[in-house]
């Protein structure tokens, strides 16, 4: 009897046992299908040089992808980093669109850690000036910049009681404070400083960034060409983190003209926080990597009439990520404010600025 008994007990631990092991292997296989990611879009580069043009004003809105080409360029390991970083933003997103995440990662033991970082960020700004004059960028455009910052990614733009019916559902409050730290200022008459970083080099005349693990390091200056400003993306070297404003499209100034509301920095600091351009930099099989936003085939300027129609679908124009006037760009959608958001989780890349 006890050896029955003592069959039937092995019998039943070794089914029990394969039992266990095929649920691992298929939780395993379900978890897989879960995380997984297509990476085959996946470009660093630009679709076609022509792109990159002007407005009607002649003013080139934003040269990020140029200087992330010379940036690529020059550091080999660059590419992959930003692979990895895309990776798990794509990862992130997918999770939290399936309602999954970590299990046991909340405060109490339990529950789970969102893919997407949840709550209020709080940015410090350093602002660096390189003025040609003493005085030349004045405390009022300092001062505005950063309430424009504060009003665009909070989804307090008065214009955006303007957004059509047909995007209205998708516009997100991002639920970024940016707050002004320390204002660095010299002096120097250089005349263009161009788009290969030197303002941010002090032994080429420029000024170093402030922790940039930290802090969001914005310069200001001439940066020469009729160029509105350029972004580093996230994955690029720290000694060169940052964003860069041209001095007369830097917060509300008159000498910007139709782009001298402050509007060039929630554009390039939608970049500084992972966002590519709205048309994906490329033709209609190009992509920016978010699933609510239209696809198109290049970027709009001035204050396009709605509807503006490529690609067989409504562009966004007025996304803070097209290359319309200051006045015309009054949103950020809620697929925006995930790939922003996924950056902040422990692991990514701007984790230093909430933990």
């Amino acid at each position: 009897m006890k050896k029955v008994i003592l069959s039937v007990a092995i019998m039943g631990a070794f089914l029990l046992s394969c039992e266990n092991d095929s649920s691992t292997e298929f939780n395993t296989e379900i978890e897989a299908q879960e995380v997984q990611v297509d990476m085959s879009d996946f470009t660093l580069y630009v679709d076609s040089d022509d792109l990159a043009g002007k407005s009607a004003n002649s003013f080139e809105k934003c040269v990020s992808m140029k200087n992330l080409e010379y940036r690529l360029a020059k550091n080999k390991g660059l590419e992959k980093k930003m692979y990895d970083i895309e990776y798990n933003t794509r990862k992130a997103i997918a999770l939290k669109n399936q309602g999954k995440g970590k299990p046991g990662g909340g405060s109490g033991g339990g529950g789970t850690t969102p893919s997407i970082y949840e709550g209020t960020i709080t940015i410090p700004v350093v602002i660096n000036i390189i003025e040609q004059f003493a005085g030349q960028v004045t405390q009022n455009q300092i001062n505005s910049q950063i309430r424009i910052l504060n009003e665009d990614f909070q989804n307090n733009n008065t214009n955006t009681s303007s957004v059509p019916s047909e995007f209205s559902g998708l516009v997100a409050d991002v639920d970024v404070t940016f707050v002004l730290g320390s204002v660095n200022r010299i002096t120097n008459t250089k005349a263009s400083w161009g788009t290969n970083d030197a303002m941010k080099i002090p032994s080429q005349g420029g000024i170093a960034p402030t922790d940039a693990t930290r802090n969001l390091n914005l310069w200001v200056c001439e940066i020469g060409g009729g160029i509105l400003g350029y972004a580093q993306f996230p994955g690029g070297s720290n000694a060169t983190d940052g964003v860069v404003i041209g001095t007369d499209f830097f917060g509300e100034t008159n000498n910007g003209g139709v782009y001298g509301k402050g509007r060039t920095a929630t554009h390039e600091v939608g970049h500084w926080l992972n966002l590519r351009h709205i048309w994906g930099d490329g033709r209609c099989n190009r992509d920016d990597f978010v699933a609510d936003t239209p696809t198109s085939d290049a970027p709009n300027y001035n204050c396009p009439s709605y509807p503006t129609v490529n690609c067989r679908s409504t562009d966004m124009t007025m996304n803070y990520m097209d290359y319309v006037q200051d006045d015309c760009m009054y949103m950020f959608t809620s697929g925006q404010n995930d790939r922003m958001r996924a950056l902040f989780v422990a692991g990514g890349s701007k984790e230093g600025f909430v933990n």
